[in-house]
């Protein structure tokens, strides 16, 4: 049997796989194509939203949930350290995306992905760091109030329209445990429904860009 993933793995693995997705694309970039580069720049700007959004209700939610059950404020501190690093990166490929998606160069192609390379390299290391450091806690916990308003808080944080669109980026090319784990924190109606309809743009406009 499958070991069951927490969702905040799942959305873990919705940041790597695009990671990666990002890196593959811009490795294979064809010079001067404007529409590949437009194609890419709407991809980044949904990845964007959707890794800014995850680190913002970390610190609106979950750390002070953590410090409520007990968590140190060093590791809390530690968190926030490398969430200020991957904004950095995240700056720098927000900067290099706009070159490419302005001028559909190769050498802005290469410079984007020298600066997705270091994103990813930060994102994946303050990951592994969270899931060593915080998840221990969130389950030692899972009984404590505050556990479980966490996911009540996220979800009130999201219109229908951005829920969608998280749920249909979440699930495309999720592992079967990573699916498990959307549809345990969120009701097969609000999948189904919310997901379906709010997650269209997603699967028609962002979904093709890595079938390129």
């Amino acid at each position: 049997m499958a070991k069951k993933i927490s969702m905040n793995r799942a959305v873990h693995g919705a940041v790597r796989r695009d990671l990666q997705r990002f890196l593959v694309a811009l490795s294979a970039f064809p010079a001067g194509d404007h529409r590949r580069a437009g194609q890419l720049a709407g991809a980044w700007a949904n990845f964007d939203v959707q890794l800014a959004d995850h680190h913002e209700s970390e610190h609106e939610i979950v750390w002070p949930a953590l410090l409520a059950i007990g968590a140190s404020a060093e590791v809390i501190a530690a968190m926030d350290a490398e969430h200020a690093v991957v904004d950095d990166a995240l700056a720098e490929v927000r900067s290099a995306m706009d070159r490419l998606h302005a001028s559909a160069a190769l050498g802005d192609a290469e410079e984007a992905r020298a600066a997705m390379l270091r994103l990813q390299e930060v994102t994946v290391a303050h990951f592994e760091h969270e899931e060593v450091e915080v998840e221990p806690i969130t389950k030692d916990h899972r009984d404590a109030p505050e556990v479980h308003e966490i996911a009540k808080k996220f979800g009130r944080r999201l219109t229908p329209v951005k829920a969608g669109r998280f749920i249909a980026w979440m699930l495309d090319g999720a592992t079967d445990q990573e699916r498990a784990a959307v549809t345990r924190e969120i009701p097969a109606p609000v999948v189904r429904i919310i997901g379906g309809i709010f997650g269209r743009s997603y699967r028609r406009k962002i979904a093709p860009v890595w079938k390129t």
